[in-house]
């Protein structure tokens, strides 16, 4: 019998404080509870250094998550390498920099917050100072609202900090656009090419409700609907703006791949883009565009970028390939990328040996429907691991994320606990063929459903005494179970105890795999059962 090792990534499923806010907690989730009691289990780090951000105040995502799994170590990521570039200066020596400067007008355009995960308000702001040292005497900023990565509706924070930088620049510094990310432009792995195109509209054309500023905007729109947070802000645009012009630069900003490749693919294919994505109309000539990165390594989206990205060389999924074991990547269309590209080192296609499968995500408000592709998954991945045609599987169940990110606590609760059902499936199936199920998460998230105040050690309230809901990922610690049916392998360490960090998992992988773990990797977790 084909033994395998299985990878089962719960998305945004970290540990957390175990309270009426933690989710995770509150789900009736029988099946991960016996595996917790059956088989070793402990936690993980999953943000700040341990996975390669500039600080430990700094939450995980599913990008560096995944980028630290499959490199077995950690290297520095997009937040923390652009604040070097910016603090060294190296960025405004870039090529691309220097000919952006040059265009009519620059146009700044990405997520306006501090939430560090797609882009820093700091690294804009730098961006708008430079730009008048530099000469540029016509600027426009194109906001993103978030609402996702920090406060559902903390805009107005954020654009008061734009607006006063603005103030000190040359009087042709404005904000030109907005919109909410989850409404325009920050689509990813195409699954709403219209997402894109309402953003290119009111961003290159000028198309969308007219105000007076941005925060007007806002506020009219908070007035509107007493639901709608930042993600959803419908698209704007500010006084007299007439859209992007023959002979520009824009600068996408945000320094994370997954939602900046296809507003990248808009800005810089030619006309055969217009036949597979969306129609763009009147595209401007002689645009120059750049990324904050290089947001796809082997694709080259884009062309030009300010900052070089991590070079992660040697990962798991290499060793597997040239070792000839067969890989099973799967996962639904939200976090695809995140099991394949990333966890590759930031390389697209499949490895060699490796087969990958992408479930169709549903196109609905994620609490609308908090299974969301999971039972699917759990089948198709069933069937891999039954098959015996494969060595390592992962797989990526996209609910705790998601869903957690509505701020729907109830919504989050069933989506937890559907996962604990697609677990008990997979685990089934492991037990069938004596294969070895790792149980982790890439970050937290549904762990945390309310904003916490450091300060007061309690859930931050509104005016009316009502819990904050968060929308943002958690710092929180994830768990890991390996769930071994000949009981040969246990981890190391003590019980619900913090061992290491997610780096770690590709040493464990290896090991598991029956390869050694390289000495410039951290160390595997597992140890032989005595």
């Amino acid at each position: 019998m084909r033994q395998c090792n299985v990878l089962c990534i719960l998305d945004g499923v970290g540990w957390g404080r175990r309270d009426e806010m933690d989710a995770v907690y509150l789900a009736k989730t029988p099946n991960l509870d016996q595996l917790q009691k059956q088989f070793s289990w402990r936690l993980l780090q999953a943000h700040g250094t341990a996975v390669g951000m500039p600080s430990d105040a700094d939450m995980g995502n599913s990008e560096v998550g995944h980028n630290a799994m499959g490199a077995g170590r950690v290297f520095a990521q997009g937040a923390k390498l652009v604040q070097t570039a910016i603090a060294e200066g190296t960025i405004w020596q870039s090529e691309a920099w220097k000919k952006a400067t040059k265009g009519q007008t620059l146009h700044l355009l990405g997520l306006l917050s501090d939430g560090n995960v797609h882009s820093h308000i700091e690294h804009l702001l730098a961006m708008i100072q430079r730009a008048e040292q530099d000469g540029v005497r016509s600027l426009r900023v194109h906001i993103l609202t978030d609402g996702r990565d920090v406060s559902p509706r903390s805009a107005l924070e954020y654009i008061q900090i734009l607006e006063n930088q603005l103030s000190k620049a040359p009087q042709d510094y404005k904000i030109g656009s907005g919109g909410g990310r989850m409404h325009c432009t920050m689509d990813r792995y195409q699954a709403d090419w219209q997402m894109v195109r309402r953003g290119w509209d009111c961003h290159v054309h000028g198309l969308g409700q007219r105000f007076a500023s941005a925060a007007e905007a806002i506020e009219y729109f908070y007035a509107q609907d007493s639901k709608v947070d930042d993600q959803w802000i419908p698209t704007f645009v500010i006084d007299d703006y007439q859209g992007i012009k023959d002979g520009d630069s824009v600068l996408f900003f945000n320094f994370r791949g997954d939602r900046a490749i296809e507003i990248s693919r808009a800005f810089a294919e030619g006309d055969s883009f217009d036949q597979t994505c969306f129609q763009r109309g009147q595209v401007p000539k002689d645009l120059f565009f750049a990324g904050m990165m290089e947001y796809d390594g082997d694709l080259k989206i884009p062309e030009h970028y300010l900052v070089p990205p991590p070079e992660i060389s040697d990962t798991v999924g290499l060793r597997l390939a040239e070792a000839g074991l067969k890989v099973f990547s799967i996962s639904e269309t939200q976090k695809f990328g995140h099991v394949t590209f990333f966890f590759n080192g930031n390389r697209s296609g499949a490895l060699e040996g490796e087969t990958q499968m992408e479930i169709p995500s549903f196109n609905v408000p994620f609490d609308q429907k908090p299974a969301m592709s999971a039972p699917e998954l759990a089948i198709q991945v069933s069937k891999a691991i039954r098959s015996q045609k494969y060595d390592h599987i992962r797989v990526n169940f996209a609910n705790g994320d998601m869903v957690g990110h509505t701020g729907k606590l109830d919504a989050t609760i069933k989506a937890v606990e559907i996962v604990d059902q697609a677990v008990a499936e997979v685990w089934k199936a492991c037990q069938d063929s004596d294969s070895v199920l790792l149980v982790t998460a890439d970050h937290g998230n549904a762990d945390q459903m309310a904003q916490w105040d450091k300060k007061t050690q309690s859930y931050k309230t509104d005016k009316h005494g009502n819990i904050i809901p968060s929308t943002a990922h958690s710092t929180n610690p994830v768990p890991l179970i390996l769930c071994d049916p000949q009981n040969q392998y246990t981890l190391i360490g003590s019980e619900a105890k913090i061992i290491g960090g997610l780096a770690q998992i590709g040493g464990t992988l290896l090991a598991l795999s029956g390869l050694e773990v390289p000495t410039h990797y951290l160390p595997s977790l597992i140890k032989k059962d005595s």
